[in-house]
């Protein structure tokens, strides 16, 4: 083989044997981060799927793998955090009826309207429900927003649309930079908090970044949830969405003009009962289930107590339809990369001849392909505590496409962790961007996000697109075939002509930020205008 030699700013790059020499001689190896992906992807673990062998297999390879680096258990005596699911398989008993002064439409399970439960019960009503437009259904109090304001929705269904005011008016919320405000999930927390019985989504392809069919294909299967002690009681009975022209369509029953939706943008918008009533039988099968965790710790030297953590998701899809006769969904990107980077960058501070003054947690988390649950269960029950938890570092999907002269921050704005990103990006002659597609809140789907909600800063980097080879184009392409051609398919496989070098130069950015933060005595904050910055500063993440 012939090597190419490429000088970088502060290490060498052997692009042949993909190894990275740092400061103090520790050298991220390309060769185990490969066999690592190998491993993870290959046939015999089966798509990694929680509750499957794939699980048993891909755990048990990690705590293996922890062991053999000679890093303690992260929980105790063990290297495991058991994460209690439950399984909600939920069919609308016909179809949703609205009814009013002017007559009654019904809407079609899967083609006007989807809805579930989260609460684990055989059963649940919604009858004569009364139907309130809260526009955005947003309570911001550092955006002097609220559109709950003197409302009383106990018992009620409300209609609210998806993203936020920013969207249509870039003076308003961020801009086109969606806001955790304008996520669906926000949207059914916020109603919970109001008492809202019932919630329904308005969709439009644009303001939530993808089609009905998206939302039609996961509502028609089962969704997973986190065990709770109230079974899920302090959620809303229904969640939901109705298209775009069925929403239409009850504005014209209920008399109300379609301009709403653009006056629901506008500051001082109030919200507006419908006259519409509503009814609902859903049905559900439930099972429950354990998956894990995995979290391996270094010890800091004179700050143990203060915690970073590194996180990525070991799970993927497991086995599903076949495409080109190819059932298994292995996921080498998505995430064997960010977990194989993870037993990487571990292995590379347990090699330090200084070792961190600061703990450095490795954890790898189960479900985010089922709604981030494995960083949910972390987050809410934290084995260290969040108020010594300093930043947490989290690797999804990075993609080989070789060296980049730029990196994606993703959420760019939110906190001081990027100024860290920055710097490491500098000393690699390289420049940090951010998302190439903003309004459809990208920060708030991987794992980092659920340490963003209980104030820890996150920061979440993608693999850039600038090709230091091929130019931005070519980059922007590939990232294009990947998401069309291979993103959650069986064709998101290793392989052999793979080039890692930009993914080794992105570890090393991450390796820089997580070692500066291991040694330093101050915590990083939240910027101003991040909705994350309160959470941080009331506690109980607060230093």
């Amino acid at each position: 083989m012939l090597y190419r030699f490429l000088a970088l700013s502060g290490f060498l790059l052997f692009a042949g044997t993909y190894a990275f020499a740092t400061a103090d001689s520790a050298a991220i190896d390309g060769k185990a981060f490969v066999k690592h992906i190998q491993v993870l992807a290959s046939d015999e673990f089966e798509g990694r799927k929680p509750g499957t062998v794939g699980e048993e297999k891909t755990v048990q390879y990690l705590k293996s793998e922890f062991q053999k680096m000679g890093l303690k258990p992260g929980n105790g005596k063990s290297y495991f955090q058991d994460v209690p699911m439950v399984t909600i398989a939920s069919r609308p008993a016909g179809p949703l009826v609205l009814k009013g002064q002017n007559g009654t439409v019904s809407l079609t399970n899967l083609t006007d309207f989807v809805a579930t439960t989260p609460h684990v019960q055989d059963q649940v009503k919604i009858t004569d429900s009364e139907l309130v437009f809260v526009g955005y259904g947003i309570v911001a109090p550092e955006y002097n927003w609220n559109d709950y304001a003197g409302l009383d929705v106990k018992g009620k269904t409300v209609v609210v649309m998806v993203n936020d005011p920013g969207l249509i008016d870039s003076t308003l919320f961020k801009g086109n930079t969606m806001t955790y405000y304008g996520r669906w999930t926000y949207k059914y927390e916020e109603a919970a908090r109001q008492g809202a019985a019932g919630v329904l989504i308005v969709h439009e392809s644009k303001a939530a970044s993808y089609g009905w069919s998206v939302i039609r294909s996961s509502f028609s299967k089962s969704k997973l949830y986190l065990q709770t002690a109230d079974g899920n009681r302090s959620k809303a009975v229904m969640e939901g969405w109705i298209t775009l022209d069925a929403a239409k369509n009850l504005f014209k029953l209920s008399g109300v003009s379609p301009e709403l939706f653009r006056e629901a943008g506008t500051r001082g918008f109030k919200a507006v009962p419908l006259g519409i009533t509503t009814s609902l039988v859903i049905t559900n099968q439930i099972t429950k289930s354990t998956s894990r965790n995995v979290l391996a710790l270094l010890p800091g030297t004179d700050r143990r107590n203060e915690y970073i953590i590194y996180s990525s998701h070991w799970d993927h899809l497991g086995k599903g339809e076949a495409i080109k006769g190819d059932s298994i969904y292995n996921g080498a990107s998505d995430n064997a990369s960010g977990t194989a980077a993870l037993l990487e960058l571990a292995e590379t501070f347990v090699k330090l001849k200084k070792k961190p003054s600061r703990s450095i947690l490795f954890l790898a988390v189960t479900a985010e392909e089922q709604g981030l649950l494995g960083s949910e269960y972390y987050a809410t029950h934290p084995v260290f505590p969040l108020n010594k938890t300093v930043a947490n570092i989290n690797m999804d999907a990075f993609h080989p496409v070789g060296r980049t002269k730029d990196v994606v921050i993703v959420g760019r704005g939110q906190s001081d962790l990027e100024d860290y990103a920055a710097a490491a990006a500098s000393k690699q002659g390289r420049t940090i961007r951010g998302d190439f597609n903003p309004s459809a809140g990208s920060y708030f789907r991987s794992d980092h996000f659920n340490f963003a909600k209980v104030g820890v800063p996150a920061l979440y980097l993608k693999t850039g697109v600038n090709s230091v080879k091929n130019g931005e184009a070519w980059g922007r392409a590939q990232l294009e075939e990947y998401n069309l051609n291979r993103y959650h398919a069986p064709s998101d496989e290793y392989s052999s002509s793979w080039d890692l070098s930009g993914i080794l130069e992105d570890m090393q950015l991450l390796f820089d930020v997580g070692y500066r933060l291991s040694n330093e005595s101050t915590f990083p904050g939240w910027k101003p205008g991040s909705e994350f910055k309160a959470v941080r500063e009331k506690g109980p993440a607060k230093k």
